[in-house]
């Protein structure tokens, strides 16, 4: 990845694997609970509810505590947070912002969202993935209402990129510059994870995270595994996939199946597939509820986690963050759970595929024509 713009490897990390709402929140919260310096936060989806008052009130206690507290939330995917939140927060202290909230003299950028999920707490802990505060993300993917994924807590010097990442943002929006041991402190080696963040700002004209992802595909020589919620490849991803199935590497893919959050993606997606299934790739659908997984893993050996999901969106319209790991004992863990979540897919054939009903196929080819801002 020496070839992406931003800052390389660096050893020494600690990275820790956390499955679905009853892993990931109390990790976060006993982060953000613990904090004695600095907090900062940025998250797409924030709405109301359980798990979203819990955020609220943990952030305004350590802010209240006298803790550096700064939140970012995506003017767009708060839209159903109440302003209670947002009101209790500034009110104990907490700097809260907006990403591109709707303005009349900014309707250009208003398709430029903020989809990163960063916390870093104290510039010594960290954490990304795909989850949302919202209570679609508590449990354990048990039922519809209780969504699979996958988040990661991060220790080590890699932390000082998810911070410089956060810090870029906030202060292109706020002209703030913060800086000292209270969001860059030493970092020693806590570990052996060799990690790189790879930051996406669409507004530098560089597809970070789209590179990242097809020299990934370019790249591998024997497995692509893929746990990914959005899944519309365009025609150069499409192709790597095509080369890589030809040259002997095994592709497998899980993507969500009937219980989908957007479906206008899942029939964009499922227009796309005739050409990697018949071409031997093996795609799954997830059946017991929504899977915002979005995970990449190469040769069992090289593994990319974080918010960037495999569509244009996210590739070239959004704001996104990845955290990439050079580990094999780290890769073969997500395998592992790779292959827990596939005992609850359903696999598509390329038969069944070219069996759908013509219904199905006009819904495809609909929803193909906004590809773009899919």
């Amino acid at each position: 990845m020496g070839a992406v713009p931003g800052p390389g490897y660096v050893g020494g990390n600690q990275v820790r694997t956390l499955l679905n709402g009853d892993e990931i929140f109390p990790a976060m919260l006993a982060a953000i609970r613990s904090a004695e310096r600095s907090i900062n936060f940025e998250t797409y989806i924030y709405w109301s509810g359980e798990i979203g008052g819990e955020f609220t009130e943990a952030l305004s206690a350590r802010a209240r505590a006298g803790v550096r507290v700064h939140v970012l939330i995506d003017w767009a995917g708060s839209q159903n947070m109440e302003q209670a939140y947002i009101d209790e927060m500034r009110d104990s202290g907490v700097d809260v912002r907006y990403y591109h909230p709707l303005r009349w003299y900014h309707l250009a950028r208003m398709n430029n969202r903020t989809h990163r999920k960063l916390l870093i707490v104290d510039g010594e802990v960290g954490f990304t993935g795909g989850v949302g505060i919202s209570d679609f993300w508590l449990g354990r993917a048990q039922d519809p209402d209780h969504w699979r994924d996958t988040h990661f807590e991060v220790r080590g010097p890699v932390v000082g990129q998810m911070q410089a990442a956060f810090l870029d943002t906030w202060s292109d929006l706020t002209g703030k510059v913060w800086h000292g041991d209270d969001y860059f402190p030493a970092l020693e080696p806590c570990g052996d994870v060799l990690a790189q963040l790879i930051n996406s700002p669409a507004n530098e004209g560089f597809e970070a995270a789209y590179v990242m992802y097809l020299m990934a595909l370019a790249a591998a020589t024997r497995s692509i595994h893929l746990a990914m919620a959005y899944f519309i490849p365009d025609e150069e991803s499409e192709r790597l996939l095509l080369d890589a199935l030809a040259r002997g590497v095994r592709v497998r893919i899980i993507v969500p199946g009937r219980h989908m959050d957007v479906p206008v993606v899942r029939a964009a997606s499922r227009a796309r597939w005739g050409p990697l299934l018949a071409g031997g790739g093996e795609i799954h659908e997830y059946q017991p509820t929504m899977f915002h997984n979005k995970i990449l893993v190469v040769d069992g050996l090289w593994t990319s986690v974080g918010s960037t999901n495999f569509d244009d969106r996210s590739f070239k319209l959004n704001d996104e963050a990845n955290l990439t790991v050079y580990d094999r004992e780290f890769a073969e863990r997500q395998i592992a759970d790779f292959e827990r979540d596939l005992e609850h897919t359903v696999r598509i054939t390329h038969e069944a595929w070219l069996r759908r009903p013509l219904s199905e196929r006009v819904r495809e080819r609909l929803a193909s024509l906004v590809r773009s801002q899919l």
